[in-house]
């Protein structure tokens, strides 16, 4: 497409799009959420991957491993099994059970409560169950730090993980797990993994397709309704599963309402300018803000 074909900057000044985006959640019959990645950034330096906190809490790895940030080592070639348990049982410890709530999901929460509501997510990190989300209201596409699966896999099944991790976590020496805890599949005995869609091994289980019937099931139900179409933090690295399908479901309806929020990066095609929000500014404020305005 030309550049003519594309929105890529904020479509008014921050206090207008919040009262838009604000007067239209208001006026809406449902709100859809998709939130990425951006969103848990935006709750501050302590959901962050790097610098102070990965310091804080990575610093032997990091000295050893020579990595700079969380999710470098989380593809680190270790050596042995105890070792990359060790660092992924402190990773997932740290992000998914020890970690507190961010305000900005809870903001969220507040905002869509009383409306009709779904929530597509490529994040894994739990976030908006811990904020008090319905879980029948959630889609996690890409997994969840909480799930264990097969590496091979064996069968489509995930394991909760938190006692594991916690043991794992507790038992570690100079990096290393005790053998003992090496988590295996209960079905082949192979080595578990982390239920992370990372290639063509990740596991779908009955979780999965139930939410993600419900996630199609909901879209249907409010076809040609006012559906706020409401985009938090969401990047180009996967856009076939939040960015194009609102796209889509914006241009198809012509009662919904399009709203980006993305620190950094803003894009929407122009053929939905008259029902587009653009924000290109920090989720936890732009969400802050509506709350106040609601």
């Amino acid at each position: 497409m030309s550049s003519s074909q594309w929105m890529t900057q904020s479509t008014g000044t921050f206090s207008s799009n919040v009262r838009e985006l604000a007067r239209r959640i208001d006026e809406a019959d449902a709100v859809m959420v998709g939130a990425g990645a951006g969103l848990t950034t935006a709750c501050g330096p302590e959901f962050a991957y790097a610098g102070e906190r990965f310091e804080r809490h990575f610093a032997d790895f990091a000295q050893r491993y020579r990595f700079a940030d969380m999710y470098s080592g989380g593809f680190y070639p270790y050596a042995t099994l105890e070792e990359r348990w060790a660092y992924w049982s402190r990773y997932v410890w740290l992000n998914r059970y020890a970690c507190p709530v961010g305000k900005p999901y809870r903001d969220l929460l507040d905002i869509v409560a009383d409306k009709d509501h779904f929530v597509l997510t490529t994040n894994v990190d739990h976030q908006f169950q811990r904020a008090g989300f319905a879980r029948d209201r959630l889609f996690y596409t890409q997994g969840d730090y909480g799930l264990f699966q097969c590496s091979e896999p064996c069968h489509q099944q995930t394991y909760d993980n938190r006692d594991a991790i916690e043991a794992m976590v507790e038992r570690q020496r100079d990096m290393r797990i005790p053998y003992d805890l090496i988590p295996r599949c209960p079905r082949c005995g192979k080595p578990m993994s982390m239920n992370l869609r990372a290639d063509d091994s990740f596991v779908e289980d009955e979780g999965w397709h139930l939410a993600c019937d419900r996630y199609v099931s909901w879209c249907d139900e409010h076809e040609g309704q006012r559906v706020v179409f409401l985009e938090l933090g969401v990047g180009g690295n996967t856009p076939v599963i939040i960015k194009y399908p609102f796209w889509q479901m914006v241009a198809r309806n012509p009662h919904a309402f399009y709203a980006q929020v993305n620190y950094g990066e803003v894009i929407a095609p122009a053929a939905i300018a008259d029902r587009t929000v653009l924000l290109d500014a920090d989720a936890a404020k732009v969400l802050a803000a509506v709350k106040a305005c609601r």
